[in-house]
């Protein structure tokens, strides 16, 4: 067993298809993890075991690798590059006490990277840099370390150096610190020459590593300006240190298909990145609601935090972070969000999809808990002596939205339950049933998360669903006031039916829901009628006359009728009640309206004329421009809902990614005539 100090939980972060899960196989390899490294082509990786991730090959959850090396745990947090599965990112970032970014040698800086970068700025994060893929064709390493010193300075530097044959094709690493070379034979890592060429580059970043050493303590710094030598134990500390409080990004290069560099990576994991005890700060709310600092401590009562679950057919596994003591299988935690002491089931390390069940998860290991049914994603485990509750997890809120439903009619009660399951997963996307619209909306990133999420509907729960535009919930109100009359007279046999009256319906914006008003004089109508001309005309208003969308803003009043005392009862003045509100609106200039939202969308400057050229399109109203805090541009806007069904789309599109947006309900406004002419025969067509 391990304690805290000889543990590390590192997530791997970056654009899509950088090479994240093949760096991940590559250092499983080199470990004696595994004896044979699958391809991501294949379908037979480690950490891409979902058969959607087979499918479509790419990463759409986080996987956990543990590796042991040199008497240290290593749990590798595979991350997904697809934008639309940012909800597993931030997941894992709340596991890992660093990152390492993957950038490939091929594509340079990409957006993956940028914003893999600023989650890690946001958290204060420590972070490695790997430069993958260094030997394929079209590669550039120089380009691409150019490239990262441009874009966050000199914080960024090398302790690997690649070397190149005659044709420049990358055949080895330097290890800058330790001023030695390696090449790949067969898999298998040999040291070699250094050679002579690179003697002089060699020099100039092992002094650039002594400048950063001596910046982490004052007595080393003495020594460094005296032209003195550190020992390699004071360069560990001092990189270390530059590492842990982020004066320092190292850079390391390599190729996951040859394992080079995988070794000297991993070397550095273990001397350069923090233990969970000298991780993440945590923040934490005692049962009082006073905020407090969580300190990771091996010795302390037992606590642990759920940042993700996985819901199969297999069962369902509760992901924790021990922060606090040591767990086991038959511990009673108290689950901080309930309130409820929930024992523990059995304890499990996870690789990939393979679960080894253990006895005990010590503090700062990662593992997952069996059949935890009350405990959710976010949830805080504590000891009943000190209940404690860490912040959530903070998804993004969801951009895009579609309706689904069943392909087979009176399967929607499936459809429901199965994406409840699947939102214990993947609690980044809602659902939400639509009593206007009577559809269920699903919400989410992005298309490739909903494509996803129907795709395991029908692989898990056998239900097939179907994805379409969500209707948008327009109402109706009238712009003028008018008077109609209504009756409902029927003799038959026995006794008949008789409701008569006048109803005044006028325009008025203070309130959306009806005003019903009686301004009867003499008793033209009995009182006791009144209810039943009130229950009509709220029946009737949940249809308009235009397109068949609710009425708003609109005030009836009784003011005249008749009635007979044998015939007249309460079903013939609803009756007469409806009579008169169908003959009033055809002539009351009705018209329809539809939501508006308030819109702020985060771009860089250079996008800014896009957004505005597509914004006009779409009927927005610029409101105003900001710059924010990174030095990008908000544009504010409203703008009708019914032109924003594809944005995150289109907005992903129009700024590579680089984009971002809220959106939310602020008002009805009425729709420009020419519009409505469209959404009234859409409207008819549908009945």
């Amino acid at each position: 067993m391990y304690t805290a100090n000889a543990i590390r939980n590192v997530c791997l972060l970056g654009h899509s298809g950088s090479g994240k899960s093949a760096l991940a196989e590559s250092l499983l390899y080199v470990t004696g993890a595994i004896d044979r490294m699958g391809k991501n082509a294949d379908g037979n990786t480690v950490c891409d075991f979902d058969p959607e991730e087979i499918r479509r090959n790419i990463s759409i959850s986080t996987a956990v690798v543990p590796l042991e090396y040199k008497n240290t745990k290593i749990n590798l947090l595979d991350t997904p590059g697809g934008f639309d599965f940012s909800g597993a990112v931030v997941e894992a970032l709340r596991a890992a006490d660093a990152a390492i970014l993957v950038c490939s040698a091929k594509d340079g800086i990409s957006v993956g990277l940028e914003k893999a970068w600023k989650y890690c700025e946001e958290r204060n994060m420590p972070r490695f840099i790997y430069i993958s893929k260094v030997d394929e064709d079209n590669s550039d390493y120089n380009a691409t370390f150019e490239a990262l010193r441009e874009k966050f300075g000199n914080k960024v530097a090398p302790l690997v150096v690649p070397i190149w044959n005659s044709s420049k094709k990358v055949t080895g690493i330097i290890d800058v610190l330790n001023k030695r070379a390696y090449e790949m034979q067969n898999l298998k890592r040999v040291e070699i020459q250094l050679p002579d060429d690179k003697l002089s580059v060699i020099e100039e970043f092992n002094d650039a590593l002594k400048e950063s050493v001596a910046e982490t303590d004052e007595e080393l710094m003495d020594r460094f300006f005296e032209g003195g030598d550190f020992t390699y134990a004071e360069m560990i500390k001092g990189l270390h240190q530059g590492v842990s409080d982020l004066s320092l990004f190292p850079v390391f290069c390599g190729s996951a298909v040859s394992c080079l560099g995988s070794l000297m990576l991993m070397d550095n994991i273990i001397s350069l990145l923090p233990n969970p005890v000298e991780g993440n700060y945590h923040k934490a709310t005692r049962a009082d609601g006073e905020t407090e600092e969580f300190v990771v401590s091996p010795g302390g009562v037992p606590a642990a935090f759920v940042w993700k679950t996985v819901s199969d057919q297999y069962g369902k596994y509760s992901f924790v972070k021990v922060l606090s003591g040591e767990i086991t299988s038959d511990t009673a935690l108290v689950n901080a969000r309930t309130g409820e002491t929930e024992k523990l089931g059995r304890l499990y390390t996870m690789c990939g999809k393979k679960n080894t069940e253990v006895k005990t998860l010590v503090c700062g290991d990662i593992g997952a808990i069996g059949k935890m049914d009350k405990v959710k994603t976010g949830d805080t485990l504590c000891d009943a002596r000190k209940v404690v509750s860490l912040k959530g997890i903070p998804y993004a809120e969801p951009c895009y939205s579609m309706a689904i439903a069943p392909k087979a009619k009176g399967q929607e009660e499936k459809v429901g339950s199965g994406l409840n399951r699947l939102n214990e997963e993947d609690p980044s996307f809602t659902l939400v049933n639509n009593a206007e619209t009577h559809q269920m909306v699903l919400s989410g990133a992005g298309d490739q998360q909903l494509d996803v999420l129907v795709a395991k509907l029908k692989s898990r729960f056998g239900v097939d669903a179907v994805l379409e535009p969500a209707k948008v919930a327009y109402r109706e109100k009238i712009k003028k006031t008018v008077e109609a009359h209504g009756r409902h007279k029927k003799q038959t046999g026995g006794s008949g039916q008789f409701g008569d009256v006048w109803v005044r319906f006028e325009p008025q914006e203070e309130q959306e829901e009806l005003i019903f008003d009686v301004a009867v004089v003499g008793g033209a109508v009995p009182k006791n009628f009144n209810p039943a001309v009130e229950k009509g005309i709220q029946e009737a208003v949940l249809k308009g006359p235009l397109a068949g969308y609710p009425m708003v803003n609109l005030k009836a009043t009784l003011y005249d009728g008749s009635y007979h005392p044998v015939d007249s009862n309460e079903m013939a003045f609803k009756l007469a009640a409806i009579l008169a509100y169908k003959e009033a609106m055809p002539n009351a200039m009705p018209t329809l309206l539809e939501p508006v939202g308030a819109l702020a969308v985060t771009v860089p400057e250079s996008y800014v004329g896009d957004v505005m050229g597509d914004l006009s399109k779409r009927r927005g109203r610029p409101m105003g421009m900001n710059p924010d805090a990174d030095g990008n541009t908000v544009v504010e806007a409203e703008v009708p809902m019914a032109e924003m069904g594809s944005y995150a789309i289109d907005l992903r599109a129009m700024t590579q990614a680089r984009g971002s947006f809220t959106l939310s309900f602020v008002r009805y406004e009425e729709v420009p005539k020419a519009a409505q002419a469209k959404i009234i025969e859409e409207a008819k067509n549908e009945e």
